[in-house]
Order: structure tokens, then C-alpha cells, then sequence
């Protein structure tokens, strides 16, 4: 695919380059009248999505073109429309509209004013003109949704660029989800005074406990990030979710009893301590079976959620993963070791 993109001023309002060649639809019209008046007013240059409206001209809802066409010709387009339509705000600039398009991939998106009025609508060819035809180009190589990734990840390298001259736009991404390991930090500290006993009467369980969270982390991390790479490439769809969380677990399994027999041996030979052994080992054994299901886990939520894994997944994974690692680890420590 051709890297040449036309990218305009990122500092302008995106009503400058909205368009408003396209037709809106009466959310209470048949699909029917719908069609009839898109033959009346035309489709302009391009058109990917139909948005309805309701009596108040206000936008109620999105129509994908591939629904309008195949719905029964009596439907009401309010039956059929997706009600939760995400616009972009009158007052944005391009640049925050490439934001919405990194983290949504959706291919347009309308422009509403205050009173979620439709003033335009803002497609990906105001960042890559060539995407639309990306797919007759290269359709005998790839399907249109791998290039439209292609273009998507293009986009969302560019924008990081731009982004890098403004630190405090970069702090405004980023330190939210950092605030969900402070939170677990925290946490991970209180539950340690709670078996602050524990911890006292046995050394060992302290001498292990860099090791467990280093373990668990760094599965953590393999996990999510061999799951952000394969959503790049697959729809997440509830088939493809099952299907790789059985062969995520049967992974966790094996690499739980792995370093959980090795782990508990070197503790053994060095200590002489059945007990700790058992409860090291056992503990790495769980939390890494946990540490695998979260890994491939929250990057898949976030990915449904429509928010940005690359930045989110990291925090919020490692976060969930140390808490419960620590939860298992000193519980088990006290029931057996007292």
C-alpha cells in the first residue's frame, strides 16, 4: 500500500474539513423512504455510513450501509439504526479527531454541534485519501480489513508523532490508567500489613516475594502483549474469545507448574523447608494461571470497549495481576504456615 497520505493542519477545526454532501434520514421513516430519498438527494463523493435524526434535526442514531440494504423494505430505520453513536464535537480540531479514529477504527464519523445537530461528516480519507481504494488494489494480496488496519496503525504512528510535541497532552493519555497501579500499589501494601504476622514468622516468604510478583508480571506481559498483536489482526468476536482463552489456559497450566516445581525445588534444596516450598511453589503455580487469563483478558475488554490496549492494557493488567497474586500468596502462607 502506497505510504503517501494527505494529512492537513492538525491545529484547524475539523468543521473546515467536514463534508456535507450526504443525505440524513428521518429515524422514524421506512427503509423504503429512506431509500427513495437517497436517490432524491444523492450520495455525495463518498459514503460509508447514514446517520438518522430525529423530529429536533438531533442525531438519534447510525446506520451501516450493508443493514440499510438488506432490511426489509417496511422497517422503520429506528428498528434497525445502532442507537450508541459515537460524534465528534463541533469545536474539535483535526488532531483530536484523529484521536477518535485511532481509538474507535471506525471508518467516519459525524460532527455535531452543542444541541448534537449533525454540521458534517468526517471521514479516514481526510488522513489517507487512498484508503478507500487500498482494498481494489491490493484485494488479490489481503481483505480490505487488514489494509484498513494498516492504515489505522499509519495513522496512530503519525498521531503519536504529533503528540510528542505536546507533554502535556501525552500526561493527559497516559497518567489516568497509571493511576490503577497507584491504586494497586496501595492496596498490595495494605494487604501486606494485614499478614504482616505471617510475613515475621517466616523469612522465606519474604525472600520469595520479588520473585513471585516478577514471575507473575512477566507472564502478565507476555500474555498481553501476544493478545494486543493477534486483535490487530482478528475480529474480536465471542467464537475467537473462547477459542483462545481454552488455548491461553491450557498455556497457563503448563507454565504454572513449570516454574512452580522449579521455584519450590530451589527453595527446598536451599532451606530445607517443605512447608515454604509448598507454599511457594503452589502460589507460583496459581497466580501464573491467573496472571495468563488477565493478560489476554483485560486487553480483549478494552479492545470491545473500544478504548486504546496499548496504553491501558499495561496498568491495568499488572495492576488486577499483583493483587491477586499477593491475595493467593499470603492467604496460602497463612493457612499452612500459620
Amino acid at each position: 500500500m502506497s505510504e503517501a497520505v494527505k494529512i492537513p493542519d492538525f491545529a484547524s477545526s475539523i468543521v473546515e474539513h467536514a463534508r456535507k454532501d450526504f443525505p440524513l434520514l428521518d429515524a422514524g421513516m421506512s427503509v423504503a423512504e429512506a431509500l427513495d430519498r437517497i436517490r432524491r438527494e444523492g450520495v455525495g463523493e463518498r459514503v460509508i455510513y447514514f446517520f438518522a435524526i430525529d423530529a429536533a434535526e438531533r442525531l438519534v442514531g447510525v446506520l451501516p450501509t450493508r443493514r440499510l440494504l438488506t432490511a426489509p423494505l417496511e422497517t422503520r430505520l429506528e428498528e434497525i439504526m445502532v442507537r450508541r453513536v459515537v460524534a465528534i464535537p463541533a469545536s474539535a480540531t483535526v488532531l483530536e479527531a484523529c484521536e477518535f479514529f485511532v481509538l474507535y477504527k471506525f471508518f467516519a464519523f459525524p460532527v455535531v454541534d452543542e444541541q448534537r445537530r449533525v454540521v458534517g461528516v468526517v471521514d479516514v480519507s481526510l488522513f489517507a485519501e487512498e484508503m478507500l481504494e487500498a482494498g481494489d488494489r491490493e484485494e488479490e494480496r489481503r481483505s480490505v480489513a487488514h489494509v484498513a488496519d494498516d492504515v489505522f496503525e499509519a495513522l496512530g504512528f503519525r498521531l503519536a508523532q504529533i503528540r510528542g510535541a505536546s507533554p502535556w497532552r501525552v500526561f493527559r493519555y497516559r497518567f489516568p490508567w497509571l493511576l490503577a497501579t497507584v491504586a494497586a500499589g496501595t492496596a498490595c501494601a495494605l494487604l501486606a500489613g494485614v499478614f504482616e504476622t505471617t510475613l515475621a514468622g517466616s523469612l522465606v516468604i519474604a525472600f520469595f516475594l520479588t520473585m513471585v510478583l516478577g514471575l507473575n508480571e512477566s507472564v502478565s506481559m507476555q500474555s498481553m502483549t501476544l493478545t494486543i498483536q493477534a486483535l490487530r489482526a482478528n475480529t474480536l468476536t465471542r467464537r475467537w474469545f473462547l477459542h483462545n482463552l481454552r488455548r491461553e489456559i491450557a498455556t497457563a497450566v503448563l507454565l504454572g507448574l513449570a516454574c512452580g516445581l522449579l521455584v519450590g525445588a530451589i527453595v527446598w534444596i536451599w532451606r530445607q523447608d517443605a512447608r515454604g516450598a509448598a507454599v511457594i511453589g503452589g502460589s507460583i503455580a496459581f497466580s501464573l494461571v491467573t496472571a495468563c487469563l488477565f493478560g489476554f483478558s483485560v486487553p480483549s475488554l478494552l479492545h470491545w470497549l473500544k478504548l486504546d490496549p496499548k496504553i491501558a492494557a499495561g496498568p491495568v493488567t499488572l495492576a488486577v495481576t499483583d493483587f491477586c497474586a499477593l491475595a493467593f500468596y499470603f492467604s496460602l502462607a497463612w493457612m499452612v504456615l500459620g
